[in-house]
């Protein structure tokens, strides 16, 4: 290599460099260096630098690595070369990964691999993690009574209103556009199946889940990354209380317990939307609308839709939480988080109700 001199003289290792080692040649150094067996030399390899004129911090730190790790003497005259290695030495230990300016698609596409890789094993390690302290639960004195009611509070009863009104609103849509066909063909008593069908298997469950992704997942991820952020996670650690047990498992209880109420609340106001426009648009009166509901429909499509309510309420908490924990020390992560919480909440409500949606019609529920 034209920076750099291999000798093997009497069982010692000699790498003598030569010129400026910077960003620029720093790469083709550690791919050079990694070819070399060092380990065989251990205590025996010597870094001759008397003919290197520059060392820049990147490079410093590589260097400070690789003589760390493999008991590499340094034979350095130039004061300045050795000032900048004693001044990144404390930063040596520290992973260092090179970037290139321009990445060709091979190595995209390893990046992008490594990087879901690394994604993947850290939702299991979460995971993983939560489950055992789930089981630790068992143990009374580490349930959290007054946190849990707290998240109730927060999660479910401040959140009537909104999931009320927009069920109710998305029962008047539905039975407003089906009115208009119904009308058509004369068949005006149907609004009650497709009302009654709709909101309770498939409306009132994914309109209260997305509402709560958007407004109790969100609070979570921001709620956990401010903490993080502030260094109170830490500061809860050194005081004896553990997060996941004060914080995080409240948290996701509390929405498992209060999905399921909430889905029963949109029920109610969408069935009351469409049985308004049903005697508006089409004159069935409400009387009607309820013998015809209590005819037709059967208890099972309530039963359904309030059975997504805990998975949906699992994920939601899962996905907000750990977007919270991986907060980096800077705001702008919170906003970034904060998307990311909310977006991918939704998208697995939608496609765990679309799984859902499938088992029950090969099951014939």
């Amino acid at each position: 290599m034209q920076n750099v001199r291999v000798e093997t003289k009497d069982g010692f290792l000699t790498l003598t460099f030569t010129g400026e080692i910077s960003i620029h040649n720093l790469q083709s150094i550690i791919d050079f260096t990694k070819k070399l067996d060092f380990e065989s030399y251990t205590g025996k390899t010597i870094f001759d630098f008397k003919d290197l004129t520059s060392v820049d911090t990147a490079s410093a730190i590589y260097i400070n690595k690789l003589l760390k790790k493999y008991d590499i003497k340094l034979k350095a005259p130039n004061k300045q070369i050795v000032k900048m290695l004693e001044l990144t030495k404390e930063n040596s230990d520290k992973s260092f990964e090179y970037k290139p300016d321009k990445l060709d698609f091979l190595q995209k596409t390893g990046l992008y691999t490594y990087k879901k890789f690394a994604f993947v094993i850290s939702v299991l390690n979460f995971l993983g993690e939560l489950f055992v302290r789930k089981v630790k639960l068992l143990n009374i004195k580490n349930f959290r009574t007054k946190e849990l009611l707290y998240e109730i509070n927060q999660t479910g009863l401040k959140a009537l209103g909104i999931i009320a009104l927009t069920s109710f609103l998305v029962g008047i849509v539905i039975a407003y556009q089906a009115a208009v066909q119904l009308k058509i063909y004369g068949a005006n008593i149907f609004i009650v199946d497709m009302i009654g069908i709709s909101v309770l298997r498939e409306m009132a469950p994914m309109i209260t889940a997305i509402v709560i992704a958007g407004r109790s997942g969100s609070s979570f991820t921001a709620e956990i990354g401010a903490m993080k952020i502030t260094d109170e996670l830490d500061a809860m650690r050194s005081m004896g209380f553990d997060p996941y047990y004060f914080m995080i498992i409240p948290k996701i209880l509390a929405l498992i317990i209060v999905l399921p109420i909430l889905i029963f609340i949109a029920d109610m106001f969408g069935i009351l939307g469409g049985a308004i426009i049903s005697k508006t648009e089409l004159d069935l009166s409400f009387m009607f609308f309820i013998d015809r509901f209590n005819e037709v429909i059967a208890f099972k499509h309530f039963f359904i839709g309030i059975f997504k309510g805990p998975f949906f309420a699992f994920l939601i908490a899962v996905i907000a939480i750990y977007r919270g924990l991986n907060v980096k020390d800077d705001t702008q992560s919170i906003g970034k988080n904060t998307t990311k919480s909310v977006v991918e909440s939704i998208f697995a409500v939608i496609v765990c109700d679309a799984l859902f949606s499938v088992v029950f019609t090969n099951l014939g529920i």
